[in-house]
């Protein structure tokens, strides 16, 4: 579009006729001399794609959590098969709260419960643990040599002796710490799980399992005869399985985000019927990105379930401006279908290019190597995309037949008009040199101290427990108390050690995979270490009476081979068929970032110094061995993430601007609403992992936004010849209205998050209202501070800024009778 185009952007039409129809750009008269069509073709794909939401459903499967690529995930994939219990398990702990475990009525419904869980599907049945399963069994030396049973008493009736019989096997078996709590009043089910459910060969459904295992904590927790059960579950799948029951309150929050923007927008406008437009249009668009992402094949999970309210809020918020435009149109006397295609010409690049950036926020996204990140991206980017046409065309389509009211329009020209005092006179002064000075002066304590604080950011998860949900949640309560009650952790870090087949039997790798052993229970946090090591130097002394001068792994061939004979009985889990793998596993008291490093770093300085061709010791497997994992890409994202968003934004605005002093204006308080950001994650007991990872990305995108609507108009006019101190008011008067009510609309439809029950929704809630808010106040107090010391000049300077939008070309002879300019 050239500025030639918008001459008929000087005149005020309030009769079509006077119009030509043929005026403005070839997209402009393709979609405005098609009105009728466009809206019944929107029509038509609202019905498609909505239909096509209806069948969108909700899990988060175990693998897209985790970074394949990482050594660490491929070493665990590889070895997978050979690692029984290191992947996806749930534990159920059954408590007896007025007796202990030998009560025969404890004993019978924890049969019970063992046989629902043994029988629910995705289970791996062979591998399932409990004091009913026949593989966990005990071994005894006597004068005859070893020998053992299942720790259940065969045809157990609950009679006194079968209780003596059971309490000595408990003992035999060691399982107290492991299988049966400290204090004997509770014992656990261990429950692996496949990946896939054997029965229909669809992946495991975890929200289905998650809702199979709360059906069976209701229907058994009670009274039982005279125990009182209380049942605690924790594992990932129960994990998801919480979030997605919380997230059945989205839709509450959803409707409170609708009803604040709503208020907000009419608070602002006075007209029910283009508020009602802007919100339908948003909510389509939200429809369409859902019904599309159905037809591709995704599905949502608790990460990118967020993503619908973003798109919603970012619609509100662009719808928000070409309102505002047609509104001001209006006004004007302009008929409302001129009003629509001038605020088309006038914004539909700008619309396009903030969509842009907020594009790049959520498509570096795509670089991060866990694909629930990246599914979040894909996401997100076809919900952007789809605000194209929703809120730059149908929109401004939709208001051309129903217009504004026009005392709306008449109150909002007046309010324009009196818009020089107070809080803009107060913005207009930063442009002046004291001021100036004075705010750039308190921006660079402000980021001296943020920057400080932001260098004790961590990576990974500051709690114990699960860290996505609130710490009095009840997944959080049974993970305590499990912990408190049982020696051995949820949190395992399993370093696999791999051979030749029948490499494991011997001597020299049996002596390195306990130094290992050793190593690792040297490390503060590490609460006990399980290998086949530990198994063969009981079994070599319950071979020679039990004697601990015994305890030793010997170097005589034929006793490892009899110890590992007698360890695949007990413990078949030690290792693999061929004896090509074994597992050594850390218990861990906690999965905090602190502990994961520890236990990293010494297992990685063991395998350097110790692995040799016979032998390797590879990183690792277990719930915490895939969290260290993760913890190690979303620390290398972090940075290269921010590197690679920034990097887009640059180019973006030196594409817009064409001038490297423009874009320092518009990215320094982007930069210093990154740096506290960081530094509110620290106050807040933050740490920077998957659920927060996105957060920065999205609040350099969208922010963005505010700098463009603003300092674009702002260049306009210093080429038009004003000062600064006039250019920057000119842009307030028709823009910083509009951004303030961005800023405060996009946080408004993230705020109510705050109070959700799921932990990483609040935070992210309250990360992206700090950096909409901040990036806001930043723009309009920075960027004419900025202006003062490097683009004071640029009218006089014969050498301007050079802006994109031929709308801005307009001479200043003829501002009065221009519509409002909010373009980029």
């Amino acid at each position: 579009m050239g500025a030639n185009n918008f001459s008929d952007n000087l005149l005020t039409i309030s009769d079509l006729k006077e119009f030509n129809p043929k005026s403005g750009s070839r997209l402009e008269r393709l979609i405005f001399n098609n009105r009728l069509l466009v809206v019944v073709l929107c029509a038509l794909v609202t019905l498609l794609l909505g239909w096509d939401a209806t069948r969108l459903t909700l899990n988060a499967a175990f693998e897209k959590t985790i970074p394949h690529n990482h050594p660490y995930i491929r070493n665990f994939l590889d070895n997978r098969a050979e690692l029984k219990g290191l992947g996806n398990a749930v534990r159920v702990v059954v408590e007896n709260r007025s007796g202990d475990i030998f009560d025969p009525a404890y004993l019978q419904a924890l049969k019970q419960i063992n046989d629902e869980l043994f029988l629910t599907p995705g289970v791996d049945r062979a591998n399932v643990k409990s004091l009913w399963m026949p593989v966990v069994r005990w071994n005894e030396v006597t004068e005859e040599g070893f020998t053992g049973g299942p720790v259940m008493p065969d045809n157990y009736t609950g009679s006194e002796e079968n209780t003596d019989e059971l309490r000595g096997n408990i003992g035999r078996a060691q399982l107290l710490g492991s299988l049966v709590g400290t204090d004997y009043r509770s014992s656990m089910i261990f429950v692996p799980l496949l990946d896939k459910d054997s029965a229909t060969g669809e992946p495991l459904d975890n929200w289905e399992l998650s809702r199979r295992l709360e059906s069976i904590r209701k229907q058994f927790s009670g009274v039982h005869g005279s125990a009182d059960l209380e049942i605690r579950i924790v594992g990932f799948s129960k994990v998801v399985g919480d979030l997605l029951d919380g997230l059945n309150l989205m839709i509450l929050y959803f409707g409170v985000a609708a009803i604040i923007a709503a208020l907000i927008i009419y608070g602002w406008t006075r007209c029910v019927r283009s508020t009602l437009l802007v919100l339908s249009c948003s909510c389509i668009a939200v429809l369409w990105q859902l019904g599309l992402i159905a037809r591709l094949g995704y599905e949502l999970d608790p990460y990118s379930i967020l993503v619908p309210f973003l798109v919603f809020a970012i619609g509100v918020s662009h719808g928000a401006q070409k309102m505002n435009g047609i509104m001001q149109d209006v006004a004007r006397g302009t008929h409302r279908l001129v009003a629509a295609r001038y605020t088309f010409r006038r914004l539909f690049l700008a619309g396009v290019t903030a969509l842009v950036a907020d594009a790049v926020g959520f498509g570096v996204l795509m670089m991060i190597d866990i694909p629930v990140i990246q599914d979040l991206a894909i996401t997100a980017s076809i919900g952007v995309a789809l605000l194209v046409f929703t809120n730059l065309i149908l929109l401004p389509v939709a208001l051309s037949y129903t217009g504004v009211s026009r005392k709306a329009a008449a109150r909002s020209l007046r309010a324009e008009q009196r818009q020089s005092g107070g809080v803009w006179r107060l913005l207009e002064r930063f442009s002046e040199r004291r001021w100036a000075a004075v705010m750039l002066a308190c921006a660079a304590v402000l980021t001296a101290g943020g920057f400080i604080i932001s260098t004790h950011l961590k990576i990974g998860d500051l709690d114990a427990g699960a860290s996505e949900l609130r710490p009095n949640s009840r997944y959080n309560l049974d993970n305590a108390y499990i912990t408190d009650k049982y020696s051995l952790s949820s949190d395992q870090f399993a370093v696999i050690v791999k051979t030749r087949p029948e490499g494991c039997l011997e001597y020299q790798t049996l002596v390195e995979t306990d130094r290992l052993g050793w190593a690792l229970q040297q490390v503060p946090g590490v609460q006990s270490t399980v290998s086949l090591a530990d198994a063969v130097r009981k079994i070599t002394a319950g071979s020679y009476e039990g004697s601990p001068k015994w305890m030793s792994i010997p170097p005589n061939q034929d006793v490892l081979n009899y110890a590992a004979r007698t360890a695949s009985t007990s413990n078949p889990e030690l290792f693999n068929t061929e004896c090509s793998v074994m597992p050594v596993v850390a218990y861990l008291a906690d999965h905090k970032a602190e502990t994961l490093d520890r236990v990293v770093k010494a297992a990685e300085a063991f395998s350097a110094a110790h692995s040799t061709p016979e032998h390797q010791f590879l990183l690792a497997a277990g719930s915490a061995g895939i969290e260290a994992a993760t913890n190690i890409v979303v620390k290398k994202a972090n940075f290269t993430m921010l590197m690679y968003v920034y990097a887009a934004v640059i180019v973006l605005c030196f594409i817009t601007f064409r001038s490297w002093r423009a874009v320092v204006v518009a990215v320094v308080p982007l930069v210093i609403t990154s740096v506290l950001c960081e530094a509110l994650m620290v106050v807040l007991g933050m740490g920077v992992k998957v659920a927060t990872l996105p957060v920065i990305a999205l609040g350099v995108g969208i922010g963005v936004d505010y700098a463009l609507y603003l300092l674009s108009i702002q260049l306009a006019r210093q080429r038009a010849g004003a000062p600064l101190a006039e250019a920057y008011r000119y842009a307030l008067r028709f823009t910083g209205k509009v951004v303030a009510l961005v800023g405060v609309t996009l946080a408004a439809g993230v705020i109510t998050w705050a109070f959700s029950p799921i932990k990483f929704q609040a935070d992210m809630g309250i990360l992206l209202t700090f950096m909409f808010l901040w990036n806001m106040l930043g723009a309009l107090v920075l960027i004419p501070a900025l202006s003062h010391f490097l683009l004071r000049n640029v009218g006089a300077s014969g050498n301007p800024a050079k802006v994109t939008t031929d709308s801005h070309e307009l001479p200043a002879a003829i501002e009065s009778k221009t519509p409002t300019a909010q373009c980029v």
